[in-house]
C-alpha cells in the first residue's frame, strides 16, 4: 500500500511537554508543575454570561470573524492598554484560541521558502507551525546573559533576503522574560529598516511584574507590519474556553479570516459570549489574579536563592527557568529523576527548543502549598546530587 502520510507532517516532533504529563498521570501523588494553565477557575459573573447564552439559545454560528460586540471590545481594550487602534470590522478576527491564530498568520502570509525567525527558548508551536505552512523556521538562541531577550544585534544577524516574519514570543513561555519598551525600540528600527513583518504573541501581557507591558505595534511606524495575537486562556483562566484573537493589517486579515472560513467556520460561541463579560468586566479578576501570580513568584525566586540554584529573575507569564547545568546531566535526565525519585514533574528546557538544554521550565500556576511541597522535594533532590558529586 503506498504512504499514506504526509511528509513534513510525519516529520515533525511531537511536543516535548506530553511526555511527562503522560508519566504523571499514571504516578500516584506525584506533584505536577509542569502545565502552563491557571489554577483558577474562570471568575463566576464571566461563567454566568456563558451559562446565560446556553440558557437563551445563543447555540447558532456566529459571524465567520466572531461576534461584532466581542470584536468591539477587543477594540476598545486595545486602545486603552496599548492606544492602539483597530478597526474591529476589518482588523479583527477572533479565533479558536491562540494557536490558531498563530497557524493562520503563517499560512496567510508565508510562500514555499520564506523564512520565519523564531527566538528560543519559546513555545512549542511557532516551529511546527512554520514548517506546516511550508515556511523555513530560522532559530535564534536566546542567552541568559541577556535574560532571554532578543537583542537587535541578534535579529540583524539573523535576517536574509528571505526573512518573511520574525515571532516575537514576550512575555515568554517558558522562560518568563519580557521586552521592555527600550529594547522593542531597537527591534523596530531593524525590522523596519529590513521590511520585514511581526508576529507577536502577547498572550501574557496582563502578567507582568515589572513594568506595565508593550506592544510593538504600538511603536511608530510598527502596526501596518505587526500582526498582534493574544486571547483569553491566561488572563482570564479561560483555557478551556478555546478562544483567542488577532489583529492586523486589513490586508493581511482578509486572508486570515478566509482560512478561518474554511477550516473553522467560526470560534465556539458560548465563549464569545462569556469573553465579553470577561473584557468588559474582568480588570479586577485579573489584577487579583496577576497579584497571587507576583507573590508566587516572590516565593520561588527566594526558595532557589536559599537552595544555591541559579535562575535568572523573571518578570512575565507564570514560568521560572532555573539553570541546572552545575549537575553535570542533561535536562531531560534531570526532569526524570526528579520525577522517579521526588514526584515532581517539570518540564525540560529543551521541549522549547535545543537552546533550552541546561534548563528546566517550572510554572507557578499552582497553589502556594503545592508549591512548598514541591520546592521541598526539589532541594532534597538537588543536596543528593550535590552530595552524590562530593564522593
Amino acid at each position: 500500500m503506498r504512504n499514506p502520510l504526509a511528509d513534513k507532517v510525519v516529520e515533525v516532533k511531537p511536543s516535548g511537554i506530553r511526555k511527562f504529563f503522560d508519566i504523571v498521570s499514571e504516578m500516584e501523588d506525584a506533584i505536577s508543575l509542569g502545565v502552563g494553565e491557571p489554577d483558577f477557575d474562570t471568575p463566576w459573573h464571566i461563567r454566568d454570561e456563558g451559562i446565560y447564552s446556553l440558557e437563551k439559545g445563543r447555540t447558532f454560528y456566529t459571524s465567520n470573524a466572531g461576534l461584532k460586540e466581542l470584536r468591539g471590545e477587543i477594540a476598545n481594550y486595545i486602545k486603552r492598554t496599548q492606544n492602539i487602534t483597530y478597526d474591529p470590522d476589518h482588523e479583527i478576527l477572533v479565533t479558536v484560541g491562540g494557536s490558531e491564530a498563530i497557524d493562520l498568520v503563517f499560512r496567510a502570509m508565508v510562500n514555499p521558502g520564506d523564512e520565519v525567525l523564531i527566538p528560543q527558548p519559546s513555545f512549542v508551536s511557532y516551529e511546527p507551525c512554520a514548517i506546516l505552512a511550508d515556511a523555513v523556521p530560522v532559530i535564534i538562541k536566546l542567552k541568559e546573559e541577556d535574560e532571554f531577550r532578543l537583542t537587535a544585534q541578534e535579529l540583524r544577524e539573523a535576517i536574509t533576503d528571505k526573512t518573511k516574519i520574525l515571532v516575537l514570543p514576550f512575555p515568554n513561555n517558558p522562560t518568563g522574560a519580557i521586552m521592555e519598551r527600550k529594547d522593542l525600540e531597537e527591534i523596530a528600527e531593524v525590522i523596519r529598516e529590513k521590511d520585514i513583518f511581526v508576529l507577536t504573541d502577547e498572550i501574557y501581557a496582563e502578567l507582568t511584574y515589572k513594568d506595565k507591558h508593550v506592544s510593538i505595534a504600538s511603536l511608530p511606524g510598527m502596526q501596518e507590519r505587526t500582526i498582534l495575537i493574544n486571547g483569553f486562556s491566561k488572563a482570564y483562566a479561560m483555557t478551556g474556553w478555546r478562544l483567542g484573537y488577532a489583529c492586523a493589517p486589513r490586508v493581511i486579515m482578509e486572508q486570515m479570516v478566509k482560512i478561518h472560513q474554511f477550516a473553522i467556520m467560526c470560534a465556539p460561541t458560548t465563549s464569545q459570549y462569556a469573553a465579553v463579560e470577561a473584557i468588559k468586566n474582568g480588570d479586577d479578576d485579573v489584577a487579583s489574579m496577576r497579584e497571587s501570580y507576583n507573590q508566587r513568584r516572590r516565593f520561588l525566586m527566594n526558595a532557589f536563592r536559599e537552595m544555591g540554584l541559579k535562575c535568572f529573575e523573571p518578570y512575565g507569564a507564570f514560568y521560572v527557568f532555573p539553570c541546572i547545568r552545575e549537575f553535570g546531566m542533561s535536562s531531560e535526565e534531570f526532569a526524570e529523576r526528579l520525577l522517579n525519585e521526588e514526584k515532581v514533574a517539570v518540564v525540560p528546557g529543551t521541549a522549547f527548543g535545543d537552546c533550552g538544554e541546561g534548563f528546566l521550565r517550572i510554572s507557578y500556576a499552582y497553589s502556594l502549598e503545592n508549591l512548598k511541597i514541591a520546592l521541598d522535594k526539589i532541594n532534597c533532590f538537588i543536596t543528593r546530587l550535590r552530595n552524590e558529586k562530593r564522593v
